[in-house]
């Protein structure tokens, strides 16, 4: 056992690049991380915010971006609860929401990477520092902003960079820090008093002596993420020891709760995100008292970038985040941590593919009937009736390419395939009409067409073609 998470922030991260949830989902999630001790929110709002002028063109096209007066209604909400909102606005790498757009393909580092700005060009940065204006004066009691700068793929090998590089001394990792800097100062002069957060991953790599001359100490605090339930203990420690020993003693950490397992996952296991909460109260059961831990944010990813597709949903990770935050609460996941998991949800298990099926507790677990739909419908998609269909016995030995190609066919057999498919889509479908009409009522209209198409679309496809496939050949067996 470990002791408690350290005296800091617990904040949850809303990955609104894909999947945004309904304003009013939104509000309900709030009440429920109040109860679940959240202290504040980290909104990575993407092409969800409303933004305006020259910068219209980044707002969201598959559903309408949220509106000003649903952005302040979520900053109420969060306040009444006495938690805090602290915006995620990406300054350097993945940009793909901003340069995805053909009137700013120019600022690009190269031309085949959509995410990193390239920072040579002075218009790059009055637009990240016009997307962090319309952000600030949006948040009327903004004091803490995380500028991203995280995953800077391909920087260095833009035309620009390769003149810069050239230059006698100049190196990528100076190259990365003198961008940072630079936005890091001008906000310090927009806004003086503001707390600047920044991802570390980008600096791992380079020296005590490296970051002290940087410029960056005392402009930026670095957020060490890591994701993994085998998280290495020893070496998470060095690299903080490392920052602080740089002059950045003031720290955060990165957990997750979401969205870290693989990039088409459906349904969250809690256990995996527990467990990389775990080695996080190991880190910090190590830690020297120099260094001074914000907090943490538990981090629930929706895309692992913009054009990649969904992650889980938020109702199917409830029960993860709830059992990641009792896990820093009690330093373990014992049995009292789960017991108040399970009671705080009014669920049956702190697995959500363990849940019993229930008409209750929603009022307890926001978004629960869905997740319940989730569940149930990944379980059948991935059972191998259906993912194997086109393997199984009968269609391999009586309706094979070679029978379809030529039209000649066991008309008895062939229809026992087709009556088969045709069970199963119509079980399929049934469910999906539910889900969708579960779904819409907490995301957009657009989540659960992307939803389907993506993870329900891949195996009715063949199943369709089949019975379809069938009645042709049938066609030409039967009188």
């Amino acid at each position: 056992m470990s002791p408690p998470w350290p005296k800091g922030k617990k904040l949850v991260h809303l990955d609104l690049k894909g999947a945004p949830p309904r304003v009013e989902y939104l509000h309900k999630l709030i009440e429920l991380f109040s109860k679940l001790g959240v202290d504040g929110l980290l909104m990575e709002y993407e092409d969800m915010f409303p933004y305006e002028g020259e910068l219209r063109l980044l707002q969201a096209t598959a559903q309408p971006a949220y509106s000003r007066e649903e952005l302040l209604s979520i900053q109420e909400s969060a306040k009444a609860k006495g938690m805090e909102v602290i915006p995620l606005v990406q300054t350097f790498g993945h940009m793909e929401f901003v340069l995805k757009h053909r009137p700013l393909w120019h600022l690009r580092e190269v031309p085949h990477c959509i995410g990193t700005l390239n920072p040579h060009k002075e218009e790059g940065v009055k637009l990240v520092m016009e997307m962090l204006r319309q952000v600030v004066e949006m948040h009327p009691e903004l004091r803490t902003v995380h500028i991203g700068a995280d995953e800077v793929y391909t920087l260095g090998e833009g035309e620009d960079s390769k003149l810069w590089l050239a230059s006698t001394g100049h190196s990528v990792e100076q190259l990365f820090l003198s961008h940072v800097t630079k936005v890091a100062k001008a906000i310090k002069e927009a806004w003086p008093d503001m707390t600047i957060i920044m991802w570390d991953d980008m600096m791992r790599g380079m020296s005590q002596d490296t970051l002290k001359a940087s410029g960056l100490v005392g402009l930026v605090q670095p957020m060490l993420w890591d994701y993994t339930p085998n998280l290495d203990v020893e070496r998470t420690v060095s690299l903080l020891e490392k920052y602080c020993g740089a002059g950045m003693s003031d720290l955060w950490a990165a957990s997750a709760f979401k969205g870290s397992t693989s990039v088409h996952t459906c349904v969250t296991c809690t256990q995996r995100h527990v467990d990389n909460h775990l080695q996080w109260l190991k880190v910090a059961a190590s830690l020297p008292s120099a260094i001074n831990m914000r907090g943490m944010a538990l981090t629930g990813w929706q895309r692992y970038d913009h054009l990649s597709v969904l992650c889980e949903l938020l109702p199917v990770a409830l029960p993860s985040l709830a059992s990641c935050l009792q896990t820093l609460t009690h330093g373990q996941f014992s049995a009292e941590a789960q017991r108040k998991v399970t009671e705080t949800l009014g669920v049956s298990s702190v697995e959500v593919e363990a849940m019993e099926r229930t008409s209750a507790g929603e009022s307890l677990f926001p978004g629960r009937k869905l997740a319940e739909l989730i569940v149930e419908i990944n379980s059948l998609l991935d059972s191998e009736d259906l993912r194997f269909f086109e393997s199984n016995m009968f269609v391999r030995g009586w309706f094979s390419p070679y029978h379809r190609q030529r039209k000649m066919v066991n008309p008895s057999n062939s229809m026992h395939i087709h009556n088969q498919a045709s069970l199963y889509l119509d079980t399929l479908q049934e469910k999906v009409e539910a889900l969708r009409k579960e779904m819409v009522n907490l995301y957009p209209d657009s989540t659960a067409e992307e939803w389907i198409e993506e993870h329900v679309g891949p195996v009715t496809a063949p199943l369709q073609r089949i019975t379809e496939a069938i009645q042709d050949c049938v066609k030409e067996m039967v009188p």
